[in-house]
């Protein structure tokens, strides 16, 4: 492999003009797709092989379950609740009500405004202390809704001095911007540490320059794929995240090696090669993990994720590329200015650059030392840490989704908890599905049967098909869609009737389809674990050619993703950073982001391991001890990964300002499991334990080593071939 990417390096930086133009063909024809109607509203499911799916398939076949006769028409819920223990229906508490609503009617749009006190319809409390009244709304477009919205939730502000007052229900969806102010500084912060590690603008430029141009081309090819089958916006949102975030670690470390082989005295083109064909196979390697996980999402039979790892494996297919193809283009121009001066004018006259000795004096030299020397107190305390910071996960919570608005704290989410507690869960009933022949006769045991159950607050009939063969029950739960107790009702409801003979009763509606989309998610999460480890155990083993490294290198990334989860319950779920994070906090997590979390953090936690232990291993290669090697290697690559855990954070911390839930807690999350993979389980954990097992970490089975193909990874056949061109001189430095 080495060979075949020195080659492709060797070649774009002598045909600059060809990479190019390609690239601007491939990013023209990608925008000409999207240009034909690009669609990123798209709405996801879960699928429709789950229980209640499948009920609810045969339930629109068999009933008229339209809707309710407002058509298109938007409705609000005016929630008004008394104050002081006053009932609804006192003679001076229910005027007072009758003017607020005659009030409402006078709103702008309002058509109409329901009467909670109709006999064939109550809206009223059992303790009536709180009714219900719904406003229809008619005349609204884009232009208007919002301010329409804003007049309502004013309006209930200004009862607040004698009503709890709240509004539920939406007029339109939240929207939320792909890139913000967040993601801005990110990448400016991004760019700084570029600078720091390079001492360059010139190389930090270039470096910066791929890793967008892959994102642009890389969205652009997401937005080609909407036109062709809509996706949502959190698709796009996690491609362009994790695009950029790889793209500007993968220049990273193919610049840094170019720069190092330019300071042993190698021409351009030459040192374009060698960094193409060493470090640009750890990049492939990284890539092609980062790949198997994303695609992998394949096996969760949830086309929702699939969609979301497909565009991410798309944007990180373009970032490797463009690290491989584009990069040697701007480092063949660049030539040696790509170092700092003093190092140019040094390679100018001929002399050789110093090998600097401040290495046996740096923070990553002492860190390396600490760590080999110390593995076990390295490796306790790591382990600790990470315990501790994964401690919430035991807490973790998740739902398909979260009922009443995206904000805990907003006016809709109030008026929504507000009727479940004074009504139950009539917001989210279920429906229960009973078929058999003659089932009219044997509908009164299956509604006592349920009646019977707990956690019921009403059962209420409804319809049956004209040959007896189907009827619909509406159940009533006490708690709202996501509680506890309308899980187990769900549970009982098809436990328990399965005992009624000559009937079968299925439970679905969109509480019980949410539950089952839950359910089916953590499923399909622990299949997927196995599979991405099981595929990527195996491409490690290909490419360190030893059994413990990458056992070692799954291990740590179990760590790792503990730290997220963990961390992610902790913020968003209890709520501990509510003032630094702008989205949402104090809900469940989706059911779908320990899903992402676990795919894109395995690839990005074997970006890691890939960049540090092939350093090490090359060095193990070249005859060092094992211990030495683990040192060795920690202080060469420790700068570079050091540099691409930082700008992976700040990108991530960047998009964890965005007001969406989703892309911010997928953003957090990774942002911590960043950092706790690369400084805790790379740089102490894993040293430590290559540090304790000596030459066993590098051990293989012999009949393994003849079946395994070697790769050559440490570049020992650009080596050989380069003696064969050179002889036994020197190879002289380009002028430019």
């Amino acid at each position: 492999m080495p060979k075949v990417l020195a080659a492709i390096g060797r070649f774009s930086a002598r045909h600059r003009l060809i990479i190019v133009a390609a690239w601007l063909v491939i990013f023209a024809a990608l925008t000409a797709v999207t240009a034909t109607g690009m669609n990123t509203d798209a709405t996801g499911s879960a699928g429709n092989d789950t229980a209640a799916a499948k009920a609810l398939t045969t339930v629109q076949n068999k009933f008229d379950v339209g809707s309710s006769g407002n058509g298109d028409a938007k409705t609000l819920q005016l929630v008004l609740e008394t104050r002081g223990g006053a009932k609804v229906t006192d003679e001076a508490t229910a005027a007072e009500i009758t003017k607020v609503l005659s009030d409402a009617e006078s709103l702008p749009h309002v058509k109409s405004v329901s009467d909670p006190f109709n006999q064939q319809s109550p809206m009223v409390s059992k303790d009536r202390t709180t009714i219900v009244s719904t406003l229809t709304f008619s005349g609204l477009t884009e232009a208007n809704q919002e301010q329409t919205y804003d007049t309502v939730l004013d309006f209930a502000a200004d009862q607040r001095t004698d009503f709890n007052a709240e509004v539920g229900g939406h007029l339109f969806g939240d929207t939320y911007a792909t890139f913000g102010p967040g993601e801005v500084v990110g990448i400016l912060i991004a760019f700084l540490v570029l600078f720091l590690t390079f001492g360059s603008l010139l190389a930090a430029g270039a470096n910066m320059l791929v890793a967008i141009t892959g994102v642009g081309i890389g969205t652009v090819g997401v937005l080609a794929y909407s036109a062709i089958n809509p996706i949502q916006a959190t698709t796009l949102t996690l491609a362009t995240m994790l695009g950029l975030a790889v793209g500007i670690d993968y220049s990273l470390f193919i610049l840094t090696r170019f720069r190092s082989e330019l300071r042993e005295g190698r021409t351009v083109v030459d040192a374009v090669a060698r960094a193409t064909g060493t470090a640009g196979t750890a990049v492939v390697f990284a890539g092609l993990t980062v790949i198997i996980a994303l695609v992998g999402l394949v096996v969760t039979n949830i086309e929702t994720i699939t969609v979301m790892g497909f565009a991410g494996a798309f944007s990180v297919l373009m970032a490797v590329l463009m690290s491989l193809t584009l990069l040697p283009v701007l480092l063949k121009t660049l030539g040696l200015r790509a170092l700092p001066r003093k190092q140019r004018k040094l390679l100018a006259s001929g002399q050789s650059i110093p090998q600097r000795t401040a290495n046996r004096k740096s923070f990553l030299n002492g860190w390396a030392t600490f760590v080999t020397k110390r593995p076990w107190l390295a490796l306790f305390g790591a382990v600790v840490v990470l315990g501790v910071i994964a401690a919430p996960v035991l807490d973790m919570k998740t739902a398909s989704n979260i009922p009443g608005g995206s904000d805990p704290a907003s006016s809709e989410r109030k008026a929504y908890n507000l009727i479940v507690d004074e009504f139950g869960g009539i917001q989210s009933p279920l429906l229960v599905l009973v078929q058999g022949d003659g089932v009219s006769s044997k509908l009164t045991s299956v509604e006592d049967e349920i009646t019977g159950l707990d956690h019921v607050e009403a059962v209420v009939p409804g319809q049956i098909t004209k040959s007896d063969d189907a009827a619909l029950l509406t159940v009533i739960p006490t708690g709202g869609p996501i509680a506890d107790s309308t899980k187990q009702l769900v549970t009982d409801i098809r436990d328990e009737t399965t005992a009624i003979s000559g009937v079968s009763v299925e439970v679905t509606g969109e509480t019980a389809i949410g539950l089952d989309n839950t359910a089916q998610m953590n499923q399909a999460l622990i299949t997927y674990i196995i599979v991405i480890v099981a595929l990527s155990f195996l491409l490690l083993i290909v490419m360190f050619r030893s059994l413990l490294v990458p056992l070692f290198a799954t291990l740590g990334y179990l760590f790792s993703v503990g730290a997220a989860f963990g961390a992610s319950v902790a913020i968003f779920q209890w709520g501990w950073l509510d003032p630094l994070i702008a989205a949402p906090q104090g809900d469940p997590m989706l059911s779908l982001l320990p899903i992402i979390l676990v795919g894109v953090l395995f690839g990005l936690a074997m970006d890691y391991q890939v960049f540090l232990v092939s350093r090490m291993k090359e060095e193990h290669s070249r005859g060092l001890s094992p211990k030495d090697a683990v040192h060795s290697g920690f202080t060469k690559s420790g700068t570079v990964l050091v540099a691409a855990a930082t700008i992976m954070a700040v990108v991530f911390a960047g998009f964890a300002t965005s007001e969406m839930a989703v892309a911010a807690s997928i953003a957090v999350g990774l942002l911590v499991g960043v950092l706790a993979d690369a400084f805790l389980v790379r740089m102490m954990i894993m040293p430590a334990l290559l540090s304790l097992c000596g030459e066993a970490a590098w051990w293989m089975p012999r009949w393994m080593q003849k079946i395994i193909p070697n790769l050559d990874t440490e570049g020992h056949g650009l080596d050989r071939a380069t003696e064969r061109q050179r002889g036994t001189g020197s190879i002289s430095v380009a002028a430019q």
